[in-house]
C-alpha cells in the first residue's frame, strides 16, 4: 500500500465530506466495553492481539480472502483423486495470526481465564475476518471430545494446541500443527443426528465408514469429528485426513455456494470406506460430540457481538466525520438515538457472552451447569439481534453502507450464520428447556444471578416479577422462544448491572425490560446517549 496521500482534486471537483480511512485500529484499547467485561482474561495478551488483528493490513487481507473464495481440486490432470481445497494466501495469513496467538490453545494451557481470553479473541477476530473463526473454533472445541480416547488425545492434542498453523498436506506425525473439522449433518437428518445413516464396520482397532455428510466444515482440516452407525449404535469417530502413506477415502463432491463466510470452505463429502478411530464406546456418539458442540456454541455466542461491534465502529466513524445540513451526523439527535439503541444490543451481547466464558473457566458443578444454560441463552439472544444491528449500521452510511469496499456487506452476509450453526434458534430454545428440566443446578445458578442484583433498579425488579408471573413453571414448547428471549434479556440486564457503567444498565433496563421503546431501532428517549456512545471508543 502506498504511503502517498490520494489526490482530493479530480478533473471535475474537489472530494469533500468523505471520512478518511480508519487505518490501524486497536481492538483492545479502543474498546472500553470489552475491557470492562473481560473478567479474568489475559489483558496483556489481548492487548497484543488486538493491535495485531486490528491493523489495516489485516482488514485488507480479509477482503482479499473473501474476494477469492476457496476452490475444490478434486482430481489431478491425470484423473487421480486429490480431494483438496485451495485457499487464497491471505486466508493462510489470517489463520496463522489466530492460531499462532493461541486462539485454539489458550484454554487448554492451564492459565487463569483461558476460555475468557479465547472468547475475547473470537470477538476481535470476528470483527476482521469471521470466516477463519470456523476452523480455529472447531480445533479449539475438539479437545474435550478427544478425551474419550487417551491414545487419540495424546497423538492429536499437542498438534491442535501447538500455537502454529501448518497447512501442509501430510500425515499428522510429519506436521508441526494440525486443525480439526466437523462433519455431522446428513441430507435426511439435518439437526436430527439420530437419523444418521453413515455406517461403521470394524477393521482391526479401527473402523471403516461408508456414507455421506451434507455439511463438512473446513474440509482441508487434518481430521474430522463425525458420527456413524456402528453395530452398537450411533458412535463418534475421528477421521484422519492424511493417514501415513496414503489419502483417506474422504471424497469431496462439491463446495457449498454460501451466502457469506466466503473465505472458508464448506463441503459435501462421502466416506468411501474411510479409515476412522472411535471416540468412546459404540452407541455413545451423541454424548461425545455434544462436548465439542458445547464449546463451539461459546464462540457462536461471541461472534455476533464482534460483528455488531465492527458494524457500529464503521457507522460511528462515518457519522463522526460526515456532515449533513451543516451539522455532523454524530451530533444530530435522531442519529444519536439510533446508534445508542444499537450499541445497547451490542454491549449486552458482549457482556453476556463474556460472563458465560467465565463459567467455562470455572471447575465446579455450578460453573458447568451455568455454562451449559448460559451459552444457549447468549447464543440465542445475540444472534437474534445481530442481523438487525448490522443492517441498521449499514443504513447509517446511506448508500455507501451497501458498497463492498466498506466491509459492511461482508458483515451483513455473516450476520445470520451463527444463529444457524451449532443449533438454530428453535433447537437452542428447546435445549434451554431440556437443561432446566435435567440439570437442577443450572436453574439454581440462574435464579441466584437474577436475584442477586434486585433492589438496585426498580424497573428490573418489576420485569423479573413479571417474568416469574408469566412463567411460573417451564412453558410448553410453543412458547419456548418467548420464554428464552425474556430470560436471556433479564440475564443480560443482570450482567450489565454488575459490570457496566450505570448509564448503560439503566438504559438497557428502561428500553429492553420496561418497554420504554418503540418497535424499531432508534425509537427511544430519556437515555444518556453520550455515555452509551462513549463505549464505542
Amino acid at each position: 500500500m502506498s504511503s502517498s496521500r490520494p489526490h482530493h482534486m479530480t478533473d471535475t471537483h474537489e472530494v469533500m465530506n468523505q471520512p478518511a480511512p480508519r487505518g490501524d485500529l486497536d481492538l483492545w484499547e479502543g474498546d472500553p466495553a470489552l475491557r470492562d467485561h473481560a473478567g479474568a482474561a489475559d489483558g496483556a495478551h489481548l492487548g497484543q492481539y488486538g493491535r495485531k488483528i486490528g491493523r489495516l493490513a489485516m482488514r485488507e487481507a480479509a477482503m482479499e480472502a473473501n474476494r477469492h473464495p476457496p476452490e475444490a481440486q478434486l482430481f489431478d490432470t491425470g484423473g487421480r483423486r486429490l480431494d483438496e481445497v485451495t485457499y487464497h494466501p491471505t486466508y493462510h495469513m489470517l489463520m496463522q495470526a489466530g492460531l499462532g496467538a493461541g486462539y485454539a490453545a489458550l484454554p487448554w494451557e492451564g492459565a487463569t481465564g483461558g476460555h475468557s481470553t479465547h472468547a475475547a479473541m473470537v470477538y476481535m477476530t470476528s470483527q476482521v475476518e469471521p470466516g477463519v473463526c470456523c476452523p480455529m473454533t472447531m480445533t479449539y472445541a475438539a479437545v474435550p471430545a478427544l478425551r474419550a480416547s487417551r491414545p487419540l488425545f495424546d497423538e492429536w492434542v499437542p498438534k491442535l494446541t501447538a500455537r502454529l498453523y501448518d497447512p501442509a498436506v501430510a500425515p499428522l506425525a510429519r506436521k508441526a500443527a494440525a486443525t480439526l473439522g466437523m462433519a455431522l449433518t446428513e441430507k435426511q437428518g439435518g439437526s436430527d443426528l439420530g437419523g444418521t445413516t453413515t455406517t461403521a464396520v470394524r477393521d482391526g482397532d479401527a473402523y471403516r465408514l461408508r456414507g455421506h455428510k451434507w455439511f463438512c466444515s473446513a474440509p482441508m482440516s487434518d481430521g474430522f469429528v463425525t458420527l456413524a452407525q456402528a453395530p452398537g449404535g450411533l458412535t463418534a469417530f475421528l477421521v484422519p485426513r492424511w493417514p501415513e502413506g496414503t489419502r483417506n477415502n474422504i471424497h469431496i463432491l462439491r463446495l457449498k455456494n454460501k451466502l457469506g463466510n466466503r473465505s472458508n470452505a464448506l463441503a459435501e463429502i462421502e466416506y468411501a470406506d474411510a479409515l476412522a478411530y472411535p471416540l468412546g464406546d459404540e452407541g455413545d456418539g451423541i454424548r461425545r460430540v455434544i462436548k465439542m458442540i458445547h464449546h463451539t456454541r461459546l464462540d457462536t455466542a461471541l461472534a455476533p457481538a464482534g460483528l455488531m461491534r465492527a458494524a457500529l465502529g464503521a457507522a460511528h466513524h462515518w457519522c463522526a466525520h460526515r456532515s449533513v445540513a451543516g451539522a455532523q451526523l454524530i451530533d444530530q439527535p435522531l442519529m444519536r438515538s439510533v446508534l445508542a439503541d444499537l450499541a445497547l444490543d451490542w454491549e449486552g451481547a458482549l457482556a453476556l457472552g463474556m460472563a458465560v466464558a467465565r463459567a467455562f473457566d470455572g471447575s465446579g458443578e455450578r460453573d458447568r451447569a451455568f455454562a451449559r444454560l448460559g451459552v444457549a441463552l447468549a447464543k440465542f439472544l445475540g444472534n437474534r439481534l445481530c442481523p438487525t444491528v448490522v443492517g441498521e449500521a449499514m443504513e447509517c452510511l446511506g448508500g455507501m453502507g451497501y458498497i463492498e469496499d466498506t466491509g459492511l456487506p461482508l458483515l451483513y452476509r455473516e450476520a445470520p450464520l451463527n444463529s444457524i450453526w451449532e443449533g438454530s434458534g428453535n433447537v437452542i430454545c428447546l435445549d434451554i428447556l431440556r437443561t432446566l428440566r435435567s440439570v437442577p443446578a443450572a436453574g439454581e445458578v440462574l435464579s441466584d444471578m437474577l436475584a442477586q442484583v434486585t433492589g438496585e433498579y426498580r424497573r428490573y425488579d418489576a420485569a423479573l416479577r413479571a417474568h416469574m408471573g408469566r412463567f411460573p413453571r417451564l412453558p410448553e414448547e410453543g412458547q419456548a422462544r418467548w420464554y428464552a428471549s425474556s430470560l436471556a434479556t433479564l440475564l443480560t440486564a443482570s450482567v450489565l448491572i454488575r459490570g457496566a457503567p450505570p448509564a448503560i444498565a439503566e438504559a438497557y433496563i428502561a428500553t429492553r425490560l420496561a418497554g420504554e421503546r418503540g418497535s424499531v431501532p432508534g425509537a427511544i428517549a430519556g437515555v444518556d446517549t453520550a455515555a452509551i456512545l462513549a463505549r464505542l471508543g
